[in-house]
């Protein structure tokens, strides 16, 4: 099974192919939040080096939040337009779970932490023995001091932070050891993408391209300032 996974639901932009579990190729950009321009061409450079197009690939992968708003929309959008027509299966997975799996090859805990502003994180916790993650914590967008009081509760364990809000997150927790974290092993990675969604599709949990939704946690600022003018 061929399988194309985006993500750009932060800074870093990337694209892999996977053949099932085994990567063919990973692209990633870290140019800042330009994905609008660069996430296609990369999807069309990757693509051609193995003379494949969309209409070769088994499985549509993507990073459907939580994350940036733009950034997220663009990576479903993008998936969407390259499965759409095809009856392709599609899998949107946890931006914060397959983060996670960067550090998987590691026992113990793995909180993926990604900067949602105002003092707050995108996060979620994990345990991994080596191999397989098993999730502790869902999905959530909290204060960095409400997930040092989380953290700090699994005494006599070190926890491995990863994401684009760990070194913010690393500063802020004062009660919860943290083990330093490769910074390659920090950032948003296509493979991890693919290697969840692989997981999803085994266990039934594909959808279509129409069918395909955006996790953002918490309303956008727009949708914010909307119902603050609807109450007033």
């Amino acid at each position: 099974m061929k399988i194309l996974a985006l993500d750009s639901s932060a800074t870093v932009a990337a694209v892999a192919l996977c053949e099932d579990e085994r990567l063919l190729a990973e692209y990633t950009v870290n140019n800042g939040n330009t994905h609008s321009e660069t996430l296609l061409p990369m999807v069309e450079s990757l693509l051609g080096h193995f003379s494949l197009t969309a209409r070769d690939i088994d499985l549509f992968a993507v990073s459907s939040g939580p994350g940036s708003f733009t950034g997220v929309r663009i990576g479903a959008a993008t998936v969407k337009g390259l499965a759409f027509g095809m009856n392709k299966p599609c899998v949107g997975v946890s931006t914060l779970e397959a983060l996670a799996y960067n550090l998987s090859g590691f026992g113990g805990l793995i909180c993926p932490v990604m900067n949602a502003r105002r003092s707050q994180v995108y996060t979620a916790l994990f345990r991994s023995d080596g191999k397989t993650l098993t999730r502790l914590m869902p999905d959530s967008a909290i204060a960095i001091s409400e997930l040092d009081d989380i953290l700090c509760t699994y005494v006599g364990e070190t926890v491995m932070l990863c994401g684009d809000g760990y070194d913010i997150t690393k500063e802020g927790l004062k009660k919860t050891a943290v083990a330093d974290t490769p910074e390659r092993l920090r950032y948003q990675s296509a493979y991890s993408v693919a290697a969840v969604a692989h997981k999803e599709f085994l266990s039934g949990n594909a959808v279509s391209d129409s069918e395909l939704k955006v996790n953002y946690l918490r309303p956008s600022q727009a949708e914010r300032e909307l119902m603050n003018k609807n109450k007033n």
